[in-house]
């Protein structure tokens, strides 16, 4: 009678307990949000110019994640940068360079692995909203290369009616909704506040769900753009209040992230595609003294300011000063969410060990630079950086553009290889490549090696590893 009292007890008090948790899997899959500006300079945030002091979210971001500050582009130009941003190859690997057009028949080839590819194979959601650029053809389209979601714009905001430069050339500039053309745009105010409502609303919807979020406003190219409420907010000009909103969309995805309780589930990356376009005098960023700008291989066309964040998990304050290239960032999010590198040959290799600090020196690996077609101008190995003879274009002795109209370039040509050490030069005034003719001889050397992968128009060399673009 006892025993029986006891287990019928015993039973009782189980029934009353809370259920067992089930077993943890292991981690989660963590969310990836790349946050890609649009010819946001060096010098536009106040963590690397003193002199900027409406981009809080930018410096809470760098205070709290790693600052990359030797970040680069493997081309200072829209297509080319976008492409290897998403494929981890260099542009030319894939066939593409520069900036196509609202005429062009290529575009990203559909065969090449995004890292929207990669992250859906994993059972990941995917969106783009803002710039896409990488082809307006529906089979170049993001719902065609892993996006399960794009609202935006299929190339650059200015290649509509009112160019400043060719008014009536470009047809009127369409907004999409995934495949389907569903406006056009008369003007640009809205844009920035509506795709962060967009991304946010991405974030509502799949707090429970592994998401890649690729964030790609057109701003701050021009033509520039503000909301009402954000006219005129930091007193300093147009180009001021740009950013300033542009600083103020990260935070509300930051908002975002703290309301979901996704902080420390999410790694967010922010950069931008290439420097500043000089020519547009104050419509046009700050390089913070880095040489030229967009269009150039110069460190202020193609070193961006990068921050990436991941509550929890990446050391706070970090500064991570060794050469890295957004071709790196597909390789670094497959490490660490487990999925397989694409088949074709990347460029990029996996930082995560060296940004979350598990091990110090980077492999000392050249970085190569193109700009127009396929002249390889520049690489850098180390601190060093080498310049190939090459005609570039630059403001120096010209009249700035103001207000919207741009100014004229003049043209200069490198006629032997210029070097400079970016460790004590990074405004590089003082070419040393008479000092330091076996270091020449040795960075030559290895751009060979890529000549021989990816060819170099300067030279008259065809390359054995091209992949050709996508085409209709």
């Amino acid at each position: 009678m006892v025993n029986q009292f006891c287990f019928t007890s015993l039973l009782l008090l189980l029934a009353l307990l809370p259920p067992a948790k089930e077993k943890s899997s292991g981690p989660k899959q963590p969310n990836i949000i790349i946050i890609f500006m649009d010819d946001m300079a060096w010098g536009d945030i106040s963590v690397n110019n003193p002199a900027i002091n409406y981009t809080p979210h930018f410096s809470w971001l760098a205070s709290r994640g790693v600052q990359l500050t030797n970040f680069y582009v493997s081309q200072s130009v829209c297509t080319a940068s976008r492409a290897s941003l998403l494929t981890g190859c260099y542009a030319n690997r894939i066939g593409l360079s520069g900036a196509i057009s609202h005429e062009s028949k290529i575009g990203l080839d559909p065969e090449e692995t995004t890292i929207a590819d990669m992250l859906k194979e994993g059972g990941y959601h995917t969106a783009v909203f803002g710039k896409w650029h990488l082809g307006f053809q529906k089979k170049f389209l993001p719902v065609n290369q892993g996006f399960d979601e794009f609202y935006g714009i299929p190339y650059s905001s200015d290649m509509w009616p009112y160019h400043p430069e060719r008014p009536g050339t470009y047809p009127p500039l369409p907004l999409y909704e995934n495949d389907r053309i569903i406006d056009t745009i008369e003007e640009q105010s809205w844009m920035t506040n509506a795709f962060t409502d967009r991304a946010i609303r991405f974030i509502d919807q799949n707090r429970n769900h592994p998401f890649f979020l690729y964030l790609a406003p057109p701003l701050p190219h021009v033509p520039l753009s503000v909301s009402e409420k954000g006219k005129g907010f930091t007193g300093k000009g147009l180009y001021a209040d740009v950013i300033h909103e542009l600083d103020a969309s990260i935070g509300k995805v930051l908002k975002s992230l703290s309301e979901n309780n996704l902080e420390e589930n999410t790694l967010v990356i922010v950069t931008s595609d290439n420097g500043p376009w000089l020519a547009y005098g104050n419509h046009a960023g700050n390089t913070a003294g880095l040489r030229e700008g967009k269009g150039t291989s110069f460190e202020g066309g193609v070193r961006e300011p990068c921050v990436l964040y991941w509550k929890g998990v990446l050391p706070a304050g970090k500064v991570f000063d060794q050469p890295a290239m957004t071709i790196d960032l597909l390789p670094t999010i497959a490490a660490i969410t487990g999925s397989s590198l694409p088949e074709r040959k990347i460029d990029g290799i996996n930082i995560w060990p060296y940004l979350s600090g598990s091990e110090k020196g980077l492999d000392e690996r050249p970085l190569f630079f193109y700009y127009h077609k396929n002249d390889l101008e520049s690489m850098r190995w180390k601190n060093w950086k080498l310049y190939f003879p090459h005609t570039y274009r630059s403001m120096q002795g010209q009249l700035p553009g103001k207000d919207g109209i741009p100014g004229v370039y003049k043209y200069f040509t490198i006629k032997n290889p210029e070097l400079y050490n970016l460790a004590t030069d990074p405004f590089e005034k003082e070419n040393v490549a008479d000092g330091n003719g076996q270091r020449v001889k040795n960075m030559e050397r290895m751009a060979e090696q890529i000549r021989q992968q990816l060819g170099d128009d300067l030279t008259g060399r065809s390359g054995k590893e091209n992949r050709p673009p996508g085409t209709l």
